[in-house]
């Protein structure tokens, strides 16, 4: 019983002591019976007592948690027969007797536990001041900020009748770095605001950016520029919008169809073989999707690569000259495997959406960065439940309609790409991972071409291979060394067929 308790029912028991009775009023034998009874432990105890009883909880607690209410000698409570004073008085001071001997037990390990209980108190106040002063200090109520940087130094190498070039100018080693500051924003718990500020100088090796096209190769000439700035907050349970003036059309997804990998190397291989579809698109724009609990997901997103333009001949929204991307996914995800479909029209000044030319041959990057583009690609993974000696599985295959070019004596033209990767997890020491992966780059598969200009494309296309291992040295940092070897990377391009390229590198990754 608290103390509040005890308040209350003192003045009763002062009351039962002071008022004066006369023995035609009592029942000196019931009182007896009463104050003489065994003390049950539990209501059940009591033949006359049923849980139906409007007073059954009530007479529980206190025989069940305050050991005070005693019966009559017979198994009955009598809870319908009326209360002499007396009766009254000896079941107060049962629960008296109680509470005194409860309040002398706490006593007793207060007493005993008092060095423990003085260091907890003194951790207690460490901890409040250290909120105090976190609080005090603190970066941001609503924001965090994350950040990862990629030092990676590497050379290429080129082989065959024309590669004397490629040699002279790309065949030094060098010494790069990419870095990214994120900083995430909440206002709901549920909403997210998103500024990225990026800085790197990988503009080194081929295309792309740096060592054939590292998906993290960043180029910004060492200044710090604002590489994401969108929001997405949800509406209901199911649906999420996104949206900003600097977004990706993959932020807009509500899946990534790839597990492959999970250390992000040569990019063609970290967009699930239909770069056409998941081109990389980056400008302003919006989304919205539906994901339901049972894994299900359905996304379209549309941006434009110029949307800060107002002329409407080289940039602007839905203009002749912006450079339009809309995507539309559809996907199933469950926990260890997925699959999704996804079709992507691409269009205007910038014509194919901004596709990486590290993942296409010389040749069909023109034509996917030129008039009107519709690709389609179709992903799929699978990851063991356990590491062993099953590697995760990814694949995915694209395809690229290109119906009217803006290339001069060429009618039309189709391109395509595919991909496998295998990636093993705990490879030697637990943390680190073993990763293959072959596939074409997008190339031309078929073209219709009229004139001295239409001749210089070619159909056909070279491989990519990839191998990698990377060493989880701490939980922030990583080292992963990486092989990357191109066959025939510029197949569609008469000028440079015939050429081979290999890359080593050394990548450490800084996350904090």
């Amino acid at each position: 019983m608290k103390l509040f308790q005890q308040l209350l029912v003192a003045p009763a028991a002062l009351g039962l002591l002071a008022t004066g009775a006369n023995a035609a009023e009592l029942n000196i034998n019931g009182v007896s019976e009463y104050a003489s009874a065994d003390q049950v432990t539990s209501v059940t105890q009591f033949s006359d007592v049923y849980p139906t009883d409007w007073a059954y909880q009530a007479l529980a607690n206190l025989v069940e948690q305050y050991g005070c209410v005693a019966g009559y000698p017979n198994g009955t409570f009598r809870g319908n027969r009326a209360m002499t004073r007396y009766e009254a008085a000896a079941l107060l001071n049962a629960c008296l007797d109680r509470i005194t001997e409860v309040t002398d037990e706490l006593r007793r390990l207060l007493k005993e536990f008092e060095t423990e209980l003085a260091i907890l108190k003194g951790r207690v106040d460490g901890l409040e001041a250290r909120v105090g002063e976190l609080e005090a200090t603190q970066f941001s109520t609503t924001t965090k900020l994350k950040g990862a940087t990629q030092w990676v130094l590497g050379a290429a190498a080129f082989d065959g009748k024309r590669s004397g070039f490629l040699t002279r100018t790309s065949g030094g080693t060098s010494f790069s770095y990419n870095l990214k500051l994120d900083l995430d924003t909440s206002f709901t718990g549920k909403d997210l605001l998103k500024t990225r500020l990026r800085s790197g100088n990988m503009a080194n090796v081929y295309g792309g950016d740096g060592l054939f096209a590292q998906e993290y190769g960043f180029d910004s000439d060492k200044a710090v520029v604002i590489n994401r700035l969108y929001y997405s907050f949800p509406i209901g349970d199911s649906f999420t919008v996104v949206g900003g003036p600097v977004v990706r059309m993959d932020d807009m997804l509500p899946v990534w169809p790839s597990a492959y990998p999970s250390d992000m190397t040569y990019d063609f291989f970290t967009y699930a073989g239909a770069p056409g579809v998941y081109n990389l698109a980056l400008g302003g724009g919006a989304g919205i999707y539906w994901k339901s609990e049972n894994g299900f997901s359905i996304s379209t997103s549309y941006l434009s690569t110029d949307a800060e333009l107002s002329d409407p001949n080289f940039g602007g929204i839905g203009t002749d000259g912006s450079g339009d991307s809309a995507t539309t996914q559809i996907a199933y995800a469950a926990d260890n495997w997925g699959i999704a479909g996804g079709f992507t029209y691409a269009s205007g000044n910038e014509g194919g959406g901004s596709l990486y030319i590290g993942n296409a041959n010389l040749g069909a990057a023109d034509l996917s960065q030129s008039g009107t583009t519709y690709s389609y690609g179709l992903s799929a993974w699978w990851m063991p439940e356990e590491s062993g000696w099953m590697p995760s599985i990814s694949a995915g295959w694209g395809l690229s309609d290109i119906p009217d070019p803006a290339i001069k004596n060429i009618k039309s033209a189709t391109t395509q790409s595919w991909y496998v990767g295998l990636e093993w997890d705990d490879v030697f020491l637990e943390g680190n991972s073993l990763g293959i992966a072959t596939g074409q780059p997008t190339f031309i598969t078929d073209i219709d071409t009229k004139g001295k200009t239409g001749g210089f494309y070619k159909t056909g296309g070279g491989w990519a291979w990839e191998l990698f291992y990377k060493f989880q040295v701490t939980d922030n940092i990583t080292v992963t060394p990486a092989l990357t070897y191109l066959t025939q990377p510029f197949a569609n391009s008469t000028r440079l067929r015939g050429i081979d390229a290999v890359s080593g590198l050394v990548k450490t990754t800084f996350k904090f």
